[in-house]
Parts: C-alpha cells; structure tokens; sequence
C-alpha cells in the first residue's frame, strides 16, 4: 500500500513539474523511470508517465547513454578520491598554513598551489577560491580563514596535503591562532617590495610560540621595485632563520611556486596520531547552516570517525551521532572516514541546533571512552576591545534584522552581542568586536548578505571603575557611566584599557608618526631602524584612541606605507569622563561617549558643529550644547524661523508696530516653554556616518 501511495504522489509531482515548464519531458521521464523501476520494479508497469518514459528511451537512445555516461565518472571520481586519500598513511600527511601581512598575497599563492595538486583547474586563475565571502571579493582581502585538502604526487607518492588561507589583518588573529592549532608548519610569506611588516612580525612569533616549522617564501619578486636581498637579510637578522632555503616565486604569474610543495613534503613534520587509539578529536572552527545545523571543523590526533558513530563532548558532556563526514576539496566532498593526523567537517544527525554548544576548542571522543582520553588545552579568545551600539534604521524591521544580526554572530564566533535600548533610537543591540574594520566587515556582510542596514554608533571601548568601597566594574556603555554629580563617583578610580601597537614605517615619515602617537597619548615603548629603510615604532596607546581611527590617520600621515599591529596591554588609570549631547538642555542618549579630560573640549566643540547642520530648525530656538556633567564646555543655537508680523503694515503708528513685536515676543516665549525638539532618524544617521 505505501509502495503504491509513493507511485501516486511520484506522478502527481512528475506531472506538475512538467505542466509548469521545470523539466524537460525526455530527461526528466528518463530520470524517474530509472529510478522508481530499480526501487518498485512490481508497479512500473502501471504509470502512465513511465511508459511514456520507455517510448522515450526507444525513440532517442544517446539521451540516457549521455546521463548515465555523466553518473558514473562523478561516482568514480568520488571513490577514486576515497581510494587514494585511505592508501596514504599518516606518514605523508602534511598540515600547514599560509600567513603574512594583509595584502602580502596568501589566496592568490593558495590559488596556485590548488591548481598545481590538481584539485581546482587552471580556468580559474586569480579567482581566490578560498575567499567565499562576498565581503572578500569586494575588499580584497581575507576575513574568514579558510581550509582545503590536495593530494600531491612527490616521486611517485602520494601525499595528503592540508592548506589553511589565514587572514592578514590583525583583527581577525584569532582565526590564525586556531588555524595553528590543526597544522605542524607555516609558509612565512613576505612581500619582496614592502618587506617585513607589522603583522609579518606578529605571525611569526605566534607561529614560533605554537612550535610551527617556518618555510620563509618571497613573494612579488617579479615587481620592479622588488629588493630580494634585502627581504633575506631582514628575515635573518629579525628573525633568526635559516635564509638558505628560503624559496622567491610569484604567485600572480606561477613563477617557482612548484617549488614550494616539495619543500613542505621535506620540511613539515608529520601530524602526530595513532588510528588505534580511542578517538580525539579537536574543534577547531565552526559555523551555521539552515539545514544541516551546526557543521564543526575538526583536527583528528587520535582514532578514527565515521558516519554513525556516537560522540561525546568533554567540555559540555552532550552525546551525539554523527550525520557525516568529510574533507572540504574545496568545497565539502563527503568520506566514509576521517583518520588521525586528517582536518574535516563533521555535522551530527540530529544536528546540533545551538552553535553555542560547538565549544571552539573543545575535545571529542567515542562515547565510553571519556575517562582515558586527555582533553586537548584548547585557545584563548581575544576579548572584544570596541564596542558600538547598532539600531534598525526602520524601527519597524527590528524582528527581521535581530534574526540576521543573529546569524552572522553565529558564524563569527568574536562578536559579542547584547540587547540595548536609546530613547532616541528605540530598541537595539550592544555589539563587541576585535577592531574598528571587523566592524565594518560585519556592517558589509550584514548588507551584502541580508539586505539588511543599521545605524552605528560611535565606537566605544570597555571602562573599569573602581568604587570606594574596593568593588569593581567593568562598563561596557557609556550609558552605564556615572556623571560627575553622581554620589557614586567621588572617591570611584577611573581605568582604560591600552594597547602595545607596533608600526612599521618607511624612515622618512617617521618624525609625523611619532608625532601622531603623543597627540593621542601615546607612550614610546621603543623604536628599531632596519637597514636604513624601515623603522618599527612601538607605543603603548589607549584603547579609544585606536578605535578612533588611529590607523586611517598614520595611513594619511605616511601617504599610506605605514602597517599596525596591536595587543592587548592591560588597564591604567585615568582621568576619565561621560561627554553628552544636550538639546534644548535636554541629554540625547544616542549620542554619549567616555573620553579622556584632555579630549572633551575638542570632542563637544566638533560635536555641536556637526549636529547643528542635520537639525531641522524650529518655529522656536533650538540650543544645542556639549556638557560634562552640570557643566558646558560648547553651545551652538539653532536660529528660529520668523514670521514678518509687519509686513501688512504701511503708515501706521509706532505704537501698533512695537505691540505687534511683543505679542510676537510672548508667543515665542510660551513656544519655548512647551516646544519638544522632534530630531528626525536621519539626522542621527548623517552625524553618526563617517
């Protein structure tokens, strides 16, 4: 009975789909008649569209040779792929990423290094295959690091290579923190023309402190203002290495990247691992999909998983099955097995439906096996250091954009995300990034992808108070902030957060960047000069001064050859205090911030200039006003508009003229006394844009 009730709905459906156009008659007849003879051989005898789908076959006879012709090379190539990676031992597998400064050409050596393993064809050359985002495309630059599986034949062997593309920007270092994690080695890319910059520096003591082999590559040596040795002998008096097997290529041309991979055959040690042991298993990375739920990247030291298994986590406890697995070659190819030493995907059937449960960097294991294995130390997440408050431009569409605001911060494991609300902008969200342009990442992304838009405030960073009575509180608003009247604040000590930058600058720009760091209350650390040309600076800068747009400012001051990194340096006093926005003495919550004393004149005096030109003017006096408490450091006022009460007037008395202007004068008066300034929505947006 269920055999035939599928037949009948089978047909229903065939029937629609070909009244509507969505398939074509021959081949779609010849598909299903296939398909339901092999499973219900009794009953295709009995569909009428079945054996229109005979007549079909009988009339046009290379139309099923070429379908079925098709099936089975893409099930062959699928098994071939499987045969080939299970013949390979762990002896010759290779783990190892790519990282460098931002722009120093990682997706494009990726691209290359894909091509020559066979996995992608030359056809898609300077495509940054690995760079999936829209955002990347646009941008240009990597945000989410991104992995892929090649099997590389090295004198008649094959060998399992894994690639991680990280990124370059140092707000998304944790992507290359974890991406350490699964690989035994690192291509250290250098720029031939720029040399070794701020984040080059950075990666490479991440990667020595994680025990990664380095292989220093030299990439662009193609360009005319390449300087190769110079590059080799910045690498070896900055970092100490080994130079003499140091490989020079172009990866925009191909030139010398096949020499690469026989190098990190050589070179990177092999992952360590034994399949005989229990399972585990490291999760590296995760993200969210609508219909599998949540699927987990995955670094295999011991034991082996398959489909079906059952897994428990050591972080959480939570039992799973696992729903499939599979290695990503580059997009996701499904595996009968992932094996010790192997990176994979894994999702879980049922799935699991809260990415909060994917612990980045929780261990797995075969359920019964949770007392004799060891849970891997797992990372450290950076913490946030800016914050911002984000509202629906449409206060109407708040619902729609919460659930995509939702589901980017699935996929970006640093943002932190809370619930706000402003009285002049109605209910949003308070959102923490590791930067100012992993904000404007996440801005793009959630217009790219979503279609969605909302208004950003002005970046913000933590604040610790320390009250009289020796308690402490970190404060993530301005909101949150004490005034000066406040019986809470006297005796309460005042911390933020700074930073250690280090800059990388050319020696003739370096008078304007010293400049600009003790502007914004910069503390020289120390300051290193290479061979004449390059001059590494590094400053301990308050976290606020950074996020406001600390790096677009030495990019204008060293016509753009400047590079930043930064890390986190702890917290120091100081004197610390809530700037408002008043209008009509009224305090415009939207528009608040924490600054430093010495800021807060410069600050109210641009702000009120600002404001004044997106206010529309009244029928009474609009007075708008920076304050710090009671007191007013800046005012604009915003002239009313005039009605000429006199302009029906010729020859008539002076008397008549002055009692006309005071009636006009009383009005106004009772105007101001009762008038509510009505600030449209698009004012905020054009004061609060950039």
């Amino acid at each position: 009975m269920d055999g035939r009730l599928d037949l009948r709905l089978a047909s229903v459906l065939m029937r629609s789909c070909l009244r509507q156009g969505l398939l074509r008659r021959s081949y779609s007849s010849i598909c299903i008649n296939t398909c339901l003879r092999s499973a219900w051989p009794s009953h295709s005898s009995k569909l009428p569209f079945l054996r229109h789908a005979r007549r079909t076959t009988e009339l046009s006879a290379p139309s099923p040779i070429v379908i079925r012709r098709y099936s089975t090379a893409k099930a062959g190539a699928v098994s071939d792929l499987e045969r080939r990676i299970a013949a390979i031992p762990i002896d010759r597998f290779r783990n190892f990423c790519i990282v460098a400064h931002i722009d120093h050409g990682k997706s494009t050596l990726s691209d290359r290094l894909l091509e020559l393993t066979g996995t992608i064809s030359a056809a898609n050359s300077n495509r940054q295959i690995l760079d999936t985002l829209e955002v990347e495309r646009e941008r240009g630059i990597t945000v989410k690091a991104q992995t892929c599986t090649m099997i590389y034949n090295h004198n008649g062997l094959d060998y399992l290579l894994h690639l991680v593309d990280t990124p370059g920007h140092v707000d998304f270092r944790a992507e290359v923190t974890r991406s350490y994690a699964s690989c035994g080695g690192a291509l250290l890319l250098v720029d031939a023309s720029q040399g070794i910059q701020a984040q080059t520096v950075a990666n490479f003591y991440l990667a020595f402190a994680e025990g990664l082999v380095i292989l220093p590559v030299i990439n662009k040596i193609d360009m005319v203002a390449a300087d190769v040795p110079r590059v080799l002998e910045q690498l070896e008096t900055t970092f100490e290495l080994d130079v003499s097997n140091a490989i020079g290529v172009s990866a925009k041309t191909g030139l010398n990247v096949e020499q690469i991979l026989p190098a990190v055959v050589e070179n990177i040690p092999r992952p360590t691992g034994d399949e005989t042991k229990p399972l585990r298993m490291l999760l590296v990375d995760s993200w969210y999909d609508s219909f599998r739920g949540v699927i987990c990247l995955v670094r295999l030291f011991d034991g082996t998983v398959r489909h079906g298994d059952s897994l428990v986590s050591l972080v959480t406890g939570n039992k799973y099955t696992v729903g499939e697995v599979g290695i990503r070659y580059p997009t996701q190819v499904p595996q009968s097995v992932l094996r010790a030493g192997q990176v994979g995907y894994i999702f879980f059937n049922p799935g699991m439906k809260n990415i909060q449960d994917a612990k980045i960097g929780d261990t797995f294991t075969t359920v019964g096996s949770e007392d004799i294995v060891e849970p891997y130390p797992g990372f450290v997440e950076p913490k946030p250091m800016v914050f911002v408050a984000a509202f629906p431009t449409d206060p109407s569409d708040y619902s729609r954009l919460a659930d995509s605001i939702g589901q980017l911060v699935l996929n970006d494991r640093s943002v932190t995300l809370f619930k706000d609300h402003s009285e002049a902008l109605g209910a949003g969200w308070r959102l923490g990034f590791l930067g100012s342009l992993h904000c404007s990442v996440f801005q793009d992304r959630l217009r790219q992808e979503h279609g969605a838009s909302i208004i950003i405030t002005e970046p913000a960073v933590q604040t610790k108070v320390q009250w009289r009575d020796g308690t402490e509180s970190i404060l993530q608003s301005p909101s949150d902030f004490p005034d000066v009247e406040d019986s809470r604040s006297r005796g309460a000590t005042y911390f933020e957060p700074y930073v250690l930058a280090t800059m990388t600058v050319p020696e003739e720009y370096i008078g304007r960047a010293i400049e600009l760091c003790e502007s914004n209350r910069g503390e020289q650390e120390s300051i290193e000069f290479f061979h004449g040309m390059q001059v590494i600076l590094k400053y301990r800068i308050p976290t606020a001064q950074l996020v406001d747009d600390l790096f677009g400012k030495l990019k204008g001051a060293t016509k753009g050859y400047a590079t930043l990194d930064y890390e986190d340096a702890g917290w120091r006093e100081s004197k610390l205090v809530k700037l408002q926005l008043l209008v009509n003495k009224e305090p415009v919550d939207a528009i608040a911030r924490v600054v430093h004393l010495s800021q807060a004149d410069r600050l109210g005096r641009a702000w009120v200039t600002k404001f004044k030109e997106h206010v529309q003017r009244q029928m009474f006096e609009v007075v708008i006003q920076a304050a710090i408490g009671k007191k007013i450091i800046a005012r604009e006022t915003l002239k009313p508009f005039r009605k000429d009460v006199l302009a029906k007037l010729h020859a008539s008395d002076i008397t008549r003229r002055k009692k006309l202007l005071e009636k006009q004068k009383e009005g106004r008066k009772r105007l101001r006394s009762v008038g509510n300034v009505v600030i449209e929505q698009e004012a905020f947006q054009k004061f609060l844009s950039k």
